[in-house]
């Protein structure tokens, strides 16, 4: 299975206490990294939903969001916590009697204070539990996300892969040919630039220049890359960072088939190949 760095997935529980929301949503990135956004009184639970998360993934910016909503299953108007606000008030008076210049607690942030509806407390180990099996509900539907958007990367990475082998196929017999009548009109030239000189020190010219526009090596390492492409496709799993490093290799005997190009099918070939190289390249960016 081959898993995209891009995937979103979330979900809601209702529980005695309130209800849970769990998000998980994630880019890609040269690492594994996680930023959390957890409510407050679920921040001990932080800890284990990392470890959690690691165990599933290897790579991406994964943005995790937790939050707890107050407990209202059966549609009731919430009530406040008449101790808790009574105390509030108790604290907000002393603290203004002694700082007159202190700020009074907005509605706001009275609402949201911790406990202010319900008087049922969080229990850590229940909680924990609830938070835990929500977890792996969202990061059953996330790593599927990530895998179907994977699945199409791909095959549009395999169909790169196909056109280039095409392009090799069809550019490979005729590179002898083609070099084979650049390389004598070089001797020709060279006969009529150099007049009386010998046959052998033509010949050697010719030889050599010849030796520097052979292509042949760097086709065929072509080819084999494409075949660890491929493989590599086909393997599966965590496989962004390989992938990314064959695309180097790619792009270096194309650059290496332009420089020593002195025909035009060539050229013509080099440039092509650079050019799904780099579409292959910006996929793969987006694999694990």
């Amino acid at each position: 299975m081959i898993c995209s760095m891009t995937g979103y997935a979330a979900k809601t529980r209702e529980f005695e206490c309130g209800s849970l929301q769990l998000e998980l949503k994630s880019v890609n990135s040269r690492y594994l990294d996680f930023h959390f956004r957890v409510a407050e009184e679920l921040r001990a639970l932080e800890l284990p939903l990392r470890e959690l998360l690691a165990s599933r993934l290897s790579r991406g910016k994964i943005e995790c969001r937790l939050a707890l909503g107050a407990a209202n299953a059966r549609g009731e108007q919430p009530r406040l916590n008449s101790e808790l606000l009574a105390g509030l008030r108790e604290l907000s008076r002393q603290v203004c009697a002694e700082m007159p210049e202190a700020s009074s607690l907005s509605v706001n942030e009275i609402l949201r204070w911790p406990g202010m509806f319900g008087e049922q407390s969080l229990d850590p180990a229940a909680v924990g539990n609830e938070v835990l099996a929500l977890a792996r509900e969202v990061l059953d539907e996330f790593t599927a996300s990530r895998s179907r958007e994977g699945d199409k990367l791909a095959a549009l990475i395999g169909n790169r892969v196909q056109a280039m082998r095409a392009i090799v196929a069809q550019v490979a017999p005729r590179i002898p040919e083609a070099q084979a009548l650049f390389t004598e009109k070089l001797r020709q030239r060279l006969v009529d630039a150099l007049g009386n000189a010998s046959d052998e020190r033509i010949l050697q010219e010719v030889t050599v220049f010849a030796t520097r526009i052979d292509v042949a090596e760097e086709l065929g390492r072509l080819s084999t890359h494409l075949d660890e492409v491929e493989r590599v496709l086909k393997q599966g799993g965590a496989c962004g960072k390989r992938l990314d490093f064959l695309m180097q290799e790619l792009n270096r005997e194309a650059n290496t088939l332009g420089s020593k190009s002195a025909v035009t099918e060539v050229s013509q070939a080099a440039i092509e190949l650079k050019l799904l190289i780099e579409q292959m390249r910006e996929q793969i960016q987006n694999l694990e």
